[in-house]
């Protein structure tokens, strides 16, 4: 049996004292992982904010900080905290003094809401009378040579909603100005009032490419604030399965972005890559996005592992094959070197995660640092780069596919005989906090339960929420011919930042 990682130590910060807590910690090397708000007890109570605060591979820790609805903005020492504050705004009401970026993040420009929409009671009313962002006036010798460019929010092909705003000259862009959250959902409030049992079904559907990703963390936050321990069969079950969403995730991005830089062989050879791979999760799980297996506890049934090795024998040879020829297309690479670079410290400051990260010299990694599931028995190979451009990017994750495939035989060979679940009895008025490590990087789920054992508050932190951030920094003093290269090297989603 392995327990789930238990919640990690709580800590009472002062309002007053915040920012000397966050530039203390900042100091010495920890990150501001994220932020939110809830409302403990009666509707009209106080919002507690919580503060999670990553340390590499010491143990996380949290931070409680109880407000009269103001706290002190720490975005000017951990800027990655500004979306977490400007989020906590739209959507809890709470006001952060001397913000650096004030604006609203959800809420569109032109949107007002009656009441937060976080806080219990009745729902909002919302009014919205659409205006354009406001973008800054340009002056200079050369200003009226300047062009806006308004792109969005609908987007050619099946890419999701999202306004862009370049300012160009020429080919080069001079301010960027993305606008997301047109597809908000309301994911977290969903989850309000549902048994944890069925919260699981949600999570499967917040980002459906990462079904796998966010049915784990937030199961394992479930069996943190219940002290559940998951069989052993059925947590290296779960290894299998998330190394399996790598992979079909990973084989996508390759084919996408090798469309982008007009490799058409590449992309049909990533595309083809990648059905073989969901194929092989519908044979093994009955699902080629691998939903309906992780529950509570474990697993709700066996996957058929019968010819698993072999359906991964064939992938990893073509799959070899196909890398090489990525690696040395020249008109391919001559795309990507230097193209959106993100230094080692813009990624560290603006909360890159996961290949973004990695690829920008950050040598981060949850299923290592933070283990769970059976990873502290498969312990994978984490690949770094240093240039922290789109090469780099894709360089990574090349390495993480052999890995991937390499971790689940490992994975295999290990696997012993015994049960895949245990019951998992939530305790009503407990809470814990749950993490993966994405295709796209690091997820959090923090979950909390009512008196009733009802789900109270379920927070997400998404890696997409994060890049997506991180992503604009790269987008200035680039240029318009390698925009969507660059943003397809990100491998972004906008359902998992929106959700």
């Amino acid at each position: 049996m392995t327990r789930s990682h238990p919640l990690p130590r709580l800590e009472d910060v002062a309002a007053a004292d915040l920012r000397d807590h966050c530039r203390a910690a900042v100091t010495s090397g920890q990150r501001m992982q994220m932020a939110y708000a809830w409302f403990p007890g009666r509707e009209d109570s106080a919002p507690e904010v919580r503060y999670l605060v990553h340390s590499g591979t010491a143990p996380l820790r949290i931070w409680r900080c109880r407000s009269d609805g103001r706290l002190p903005s720490l975005a000017a020492i951990s800027p990655l905290l500004s979306w977490y504050e400007r989020e906590m705004a739209d959507l809890s009401g709470l006001k952060f003094d001397d913000s650096p970026d004030p604006g609203p993040l959800v809420l569109l420009p032109g949107a007002a809401i009656s009441r937060p929409p976080l806080r219990s009671g009745v729902a909002p009313v919302i009014q919205y009378e659409p205006q354009a962002p406001s973008l800054p006036e340009l002056s200079g010798p050369t200003s009226g040579y300047v062009q806006l460019l308004p792109f969005g929010p609908v987007r050619a092909d099946v890419l999701e909603s999202a306004q862009f705003d370049f300012y160009y000259l020429g080919e080069a862009i001079l301010h960027y100005h993305p606008q997301l959250f047109f597809k908000h959902r309301g994911m977290e409030k969903r989850f309000e009032g549902l048994s944890p049992e069925l919260g699981v079904v949600l999570a499967e559907r917040v980002s459906g490419i990462g079904s796998v990703a966010h049915s784990l963390a937030y199961c394992q936050a479930l069996e943190a604030a219940s002290e559940c321990e998951v069989p052993a069969r059925g947590s290296v079950l779960r290894l299998v399965l998330a190394e399996l969403e790598r992979l079909y995730n990973h084989l996508h991005y390759l084919g996408h972005l090798s469309h982008t830089t007009t490799l058409k062989v590449g992309e049909a050879e990533g595309k083809y890559l990648e059905e073989l791979a969901k194929q092989l999760n519908g044979r093994t799980t009955g699902h080629r996005l691998l939903r309906g297996l992780i529950c509570p506890g474990g697993l709700r049934r066996e996957p058929d592992l019968t010819a698993l090795r072999e359906d991964l024998a064939r992938i990893t040879g073509e799959f070899s094959q196909y890398a090489d020829m990525l690696e040395t297309s020249t008109t391919h690479l001559d795309r990507l070197i230097t193209t959106g670079r993100l230094s080692r410290q813009l990624a560290f400051d603006q909360g890159a995660t996961g290949p973004v990260e990695r690829a920008s010299g950050l040598d981060r990694d949850l299923r290592r640092d933070q283990p769970y599931a059976a990873y502290p028995l498969v312990v994978p190979a984490v690949p770094t780069r240093a240039a922290g451009d789109a090469h780099a990017r894709q360089q990574v994750r090349i390495e993480e596919t052999h890995h991937s495939i390499d971790l689940i035989v490992r994975a295999l060979d290990v696997l012993a005989a015994g049960p895949i679940h245990t019951p998992c009895r939530i305790r009503p008025g407990s809470e814990g906090l749950g993490w993966a490590e994405s295709p796209r990087g690091s997820l959090y789920y923090a979950v909390h339960v009512d008196a009733a054992g009802q789900l109270a508050r379920v927070k997400i932190k998404s890696p997409s929420f994060s890049n997506w951030r991180a992503f604009a920094f790269t987008v200035h003093d680039s240029n318009m011919m390698d925009y969507a290269i660059n943003e397809a090297s990100f491998g972004l989603t906008i359902a998992g930042c929106d959700r």
